[in-house]
């Protein structure tokens, strides 16, 4: 799978992952009304994460909600900051991946910077579908260990008679909408990581070899010529020939051009 392809999947999965969590964050049906003792009912309860609901047989739904923050259970609002702030990081995370997408060329933006925003952009989805589904796991943990309680209250051990009748709530449409959503944007995540290998500059290994010039260099001038190391400019060390002239040093004596043939 080309790294364009593999980026576009992953952004419509984070897409779809996104509107799932939001969806599931919205509906009512986080926790249903177990029907199993008593499946003919005038009346059928369901609750969500901000508001609970009822609905009678005629058609008419009822929905009352949560007006207190501080009395609700320390899970629910644990469950409401993990959804929430799934939410938000997939928003920020879906919005670094539009600029990040290969097929998108903005101004003169490197492919390096492209590698880093997917890379960024994978890290906060992998971390929204994470917390998308800890959130569902969490409230539905909370449902099976109720459930089992009211299960065990509503029963005695005289004989196995049933003494009272307790409303049971079950998992609802919301939770299987979270837990798809969660995964989708999970996997999201892992492909957008994956594409930004593809995005990433190869980094090539130049074994760099320095050349240094050796022995004099000589410079040729009308009427005569100068000679002069490679490592300086001191005028006591250079020498000029020009048919018997000196040079500033009137102490020392120099050959002449005859020697050098």
């Amino acid at each position: 799978m080309s790294t364009t392809t593999c980026q576009v999947v992953a952004f419509l999965l984070s897409i779809l992952g996104l509107a799932g969590c939001i969806a599931a964050t919205g509906m009512d049906m986080w926790s249903t009304q177990d029907l199993y003792d008593n499946p003919v009912t005038s009346v059928f309860q369901y609750e969500g994460l901000w508001r609970s609901c009822v609905r009678q047989s005629s058609g008419f739904t009822e929905c009352r909600p949560y007006f207190t923050i501080l009395g609700l259970p320390a899970m629910l609002q644990a469950v409401r900051a993990l959804m929430i702030v799934g939410i938000v990081l997939g928003a920020i995370g879906l919005l670094v991946s539009i600029f990040a997408l290969k097929c998108i060329r903005i101004g003169s933006m490197e492919d390096s910077a492209k590698a880093n925003m997917t890379l960024t952009s994978g890290i906060m989805f992998i971390v929204s579908g994470l917390c998308a589904i800890a959130g569902v796991s969490v409230f539905a943990n909370m449902l099976v260990t109720n459930f089992w309680m009211s299960t065990a209250n509503m029963y005695s051990s005289m004989g196995g008679m049933v003494q009272t009748i307790q409303t049971r709530y079950t998992f609802g449409a919301a939770l299987f909408v979270g837990w798809v959503a969660g995964g989708l944007t999970l996997v999201g995540g892992v492909m957008m990581c994956i594409a930004c290998r593809g995005l990433a500059p190869e980094e090539t290994n130049y074994k760099a070899v320095s050349y240094h010039a050796s022995g004099h260099s000589v410079a040729y001038k009308p009427g005569g010529f100068k000679a002069s190391t490679g490592f300086g400019s001191n005028t006591k060390n250079k020498k000029i020939y020009d048919g018997g002239a000196h040079t500033e040093d009137e102490v020392q004596s120099y050959p002449s051009k005859h020697d050098y043939v």
